[in-house]
């Protein structure tokens, strides 16, 4: 794809201008999100993102469209995995429920920020060395082995740099409304739903490790990229909302997750073999025969796990949750 920058600018712009609505339509005063504002709201945005695959299809060819769907499933179920993990962080601080918007809002911003970021690396990374390719698959297969061993039991809210941030700073004995810093006896201090902040912001990071290689192994094209990234954030807040208690039953995500990265990093190994034509020697002969997985195969497979995962974690958790959370 030659994207010309006009076209960088414009949809860095939008992207921009949507969180900005966002905050200033929804954030600004702090409330709980009914349920059938969520469910709007994050149909608007699913709607959205398939939308403008669609788009990406008819004008730049379906192979790119396909590598934009794959992306895009691929970097929502993350996603669903950082709400998991959003919702130990709040729970753990105990932030009511009419501030958690905010300090979702900010944690997606910083996510974004972050992934943006990690995008330029890896594709001035891909640019210059076909070899990375070998990197992130080994990297994705290392992070699939430790998404099988994950701890639940673990405080996602409770580490190093939260630890630091309560030792250096001066924190309030509670929540000051929705604000992140507070004067109080002329000193400046922050409040719990600053350090709140600090913790998601450090989750975002973790999380961008696995995100941004994953992608890369689905598609080399850095704006197909940041729009399918930017587009699985987009609506996270109002997904948090709407799904609600139902997250806790999603007990296979971290499996069907876990096959995914796992299936990406193979089909990465693959695709960096046949880049650096290593499998072939003597005239051009095969010494061993490696797939080139094609996009198709891999919006099927990402769709089917997605799909397994939460029919079977729902299936076996039916009944956990009260009449209401059911419905």
């Amino acid at each position: 794809m030659n994207i010309p920058v006009w076209v960088w600018l414009v949809t860095l712009g939008v992207t921009i201008a949507f969180f900005v609505f966002e905050f200033v339509a929804h954030v600004r005063t702090p409330h709980e999100p009914t349920v059938r504002e969520s469910a709007v709201w994050s149909a608007f945005y699913i709607g959205l993102a398939l939308l403008f695959g669609v788009g990406i299809g008819m004008v730049s060819g379906w192979d790119f469209g396909g590598e934009y769907f794959a992306g895009y499933l691929t970097e929502k179920a993350l996603s669903v995995d950082n709400l998991f993990v959003f919702l130990l962080v709040m729970s753990g601080f105990a932030v009511p429920k009419a501030y958690q918007q905010k300090v979702l809002l900010i944690g997606i911003v910083i996510a974004l920020v972050m992934r943006g970021g990690f995008i330029a690396a890896g594709a001035a990374l891909i640019e210059n060395f076909s070899w990375i390719f070998y990197l992130f698959g080994a990297l994705l297969l290392v992070l699939a082995w430790q998404q099988l061993r994950h701890d639940d039991s673990k405080d996602p809210g409770d580490n190093a740099v939260t630890r630091w941030a309560r030792k250096v700073l001066p924190v309030t004995d509670d929540f000051r409304t929705d604000k992140l810093f507070s004067r109080e006896n002329g000193r400046r201090m922050v409040t719990p739903l600053f350090i709140t902040v600090v913790a998601i912001g450090f989750v975002d990071l973790v999380f961008a490790v696995d995100s941004i290689p994953a992608i890369y192994g689905l598609t080399e094209e850095a704006y197909i990229v940041f729009t399918a990234n930017a587009f699985a954030l987009m609506g996270l807040r109002q997904l948090y909302f709407l799904l609600g208690g139902v997250l806790e039953r999603l007990v296979y995500l971290a499996q069907g997750l876990a096959f995914i990265l796992a299936f990406i990093g193979v089909k990465l190994i693959f695709h960096a073999l046949h880049v650096n034509e290593l499998p072939f020697v003597n005239g051009g002969e095969p010494l061993l025969w490696v797939p080139e997985i094609p996009t198709w195969l891999s919006l099927v497979v990402i769709a089917a796990a997605i799909t397994v995962a939460t029919v079977a974690s729902l299936a076996k958790t039916r009944g956990r949750l009260p009449e209401r959370a059911e419905r």
